[in-house]
């Protein structure tokens, strides 16, 4: 019995030690898994230096393209955007299924938390699509003049998630493309014309022709006033102590406040040779004895 015993045990240990050529083996194996690690490793490296340089090939080539010229200046960079972010996800996909790593998986992996990822990142989805109702429906283009209930300047960029505006001081305000979609915007730059409204007082002993004609005379002679439509003054007011005149006036866009200013100080000066007295708040008082 005894001498079963240790054959049996002798016999174990025999079955659990490898043996010299299966050891051999076992190293060879891992030493060529290793090397074809290492030649994934290296390969996915020359990889990504070769698609880093080729993505900022192809999007310099976008961006001096004749394509690029004719597209809308906010679509070109939405383009372009969408495109780099595009091509960078392909590469790494393209990186994982070198170095061995099923894509199907991360793919399945990727979708399933894309649910989480969404909800974590509302503000940027939400940015994502105001950026592309704005490049589909064009609220505004880049170099319009636009005012909003916070914020008022000239469109510089849009890009994917937001949108870049400079202000009139130079100051550069960077907004959230959701936010510009969920708010009233108004465009100066959306017409080819824009009106110029100017209120103008003269005392109430003044001749109503001659301040009219003073007014206009001096808006026709700038040659930043357009023509059709003429330029008008009437007497829209009798306020307290003076009657107030509007002119109206048309000129282009950007015109706007070069003739805005000109015209009150060619009014202030014209009303100064021709003797029109603009009154101020003054009252009379009785003394009785």
């Amino acid at each position: 019995m005894t001498r079963l015993l240790i054959s049996m045990t002798e016999s174990a240990s025999a079955q659990a030690l490898p043996t010299a050529s299966e050891l051999q083996s076992w190293l060879q194996s891992l030493g060529e898994q290793a090397f074809q690690l290492a030649v994934r490793i290296l390969f996915a490296l020359v990889l990504l230096f070769v698609g880093t340089r080729l993505i900022k090939f192809l999007l310099r080539r976008f961006k001096h393209s004749k394509l690029h010229d004719r597209m809308d200046p906010g679509l070109a960079t939405f383009t372009e955007s969408a495109s780099k972010i595009a091509l960078y996800i392909l590469l790494i996909l393209i990186l994982l299924g070198v170095l061995g790593l099923e894509t199907t998986s991360f793919l399945a992996l990727f979708t399933s938390g894309g649910v989480a990822v969404a909800l974590a990142f509302q503000g940027a989805v939400s940015n994502l699509a105001g950026g592309v109702m704005i490049l589909l429906f064009h609220p505004f283009r880049v170099g319009d003049y636009i005012e909003t209930t916070e914020l008022a300047g000239t469109v510089k960029e849009i890009n994917v998630l937001y949108t870049v505006v400079v202000t009139a001081d130079n100051k550069r305000i960077t907004v959230p493309n959701g936010t510009l979609t969920n708010t009233a915007i108004t465009d100066y730059s959306a017409e080819t014309m824009r009106r110029v409204d100017i209120l103008f007082s003269a005392a109430y002993d003044s001749d109503l022709d001659m301040v009219k004609d003073t007014i206009l005379q001096v808006a026709l002679a700038h040659e930043k006033v357009l023509r059709d439509p003429a330029p008008a003054a009437r007497l829209k007011a009798q306020s307290a102590s003076s009657l107030d005149f509007q002119l109206r006036a048309w000129c282009a866009p950007d015109d706007y406040w070069d003739v805005f200013f000109d015209i009150n100080e060619g009014v202030k000066r014209a009303f100064d040779e021709k003797g029109i007295v603009i009154p101020f708040p003054q009252m009379d008082v009785h003394v009785q004895s």
